[in-house]
């Protein structure tokens, strides 16, 4: 199966979830346009109250669509969206990916993999015992999450839904993601 996006979706308040659109457009730098987390200053809101100067290594949250099949067979129903992702994709093992990662979406647009998306009490707040099922401690005791992964925009472009992702790794040694 090839890598595709499956939905795309923004948000320009503050809100768990965000809509789905039609198209968003991905600006160089910044992030979704429109998008309340978009720009060059990290946006999210705990993140603001410990260090407004830090980057914003979060501009673009893509999730797996391949989760929300997961939690169906646990009884949750999540759409696209609804964990507040920007992009959601079928066919492409994001939690693998390495730190660096390229992903182009589309017919111009780039991100570059910063790292996981830690997942906040939001989530139980979306639905009780959310939290669970996308955190979990591997065979190590390690904790590990599942609520996709963040990334910065290196090249802007409009996505849309059917639009095919190409996957460019970076060169080696590759690094596994840490939370962003």
């Amino acid at each position: 199966m090839s890598a595709r996006v499956t939905a795309v979706s923004s948000n320009g308040t503050y809100s768990f979830t965000k809509p789905n659109r039609e198209s968003i457009t991905l600006l160089e730098g910044l992030g979704v346009e429109g998008d309340v987390h978009a720009g060059e200053k990290v946006k999210h809101r705990f993140r603001v109250a410990q260090n407004p100067d830090q980057p914003n290594l979060r501009q673009v949250h893509l999730i797996h669509e391949e989760l929300f099949d997961e939690l169906a067979a646990d009884g949750y129903t999540v759409a696209a969206g609804e964990l507040g992702e920007n992009v959601t994709t079928r066919g492409i093992d994001l939690l693998g990916l390495p730190t660096g990662a390229r992903l182009r979406l589309g017919e111009t647009a780039v991100v570059e993999v910063t790292g996981l998306r830690n997942p906040c009490r939001q989530i139980d707040d979306f639905q009780a015992g959310l939290m669970k099922k996308v955190v979990g401690r591997d065979d190590s005791g390690a904790v590990f999450y599942k609520s996709g992964i963040m990334s910065v925009v290196l090249r802007g472009g409009e996505i849309r839904p059917g639009d095919a992702i190409e996957i460019v790794l970076p060169e080696e040694p590759h690094h596994p993601l840490k939370t962003v």
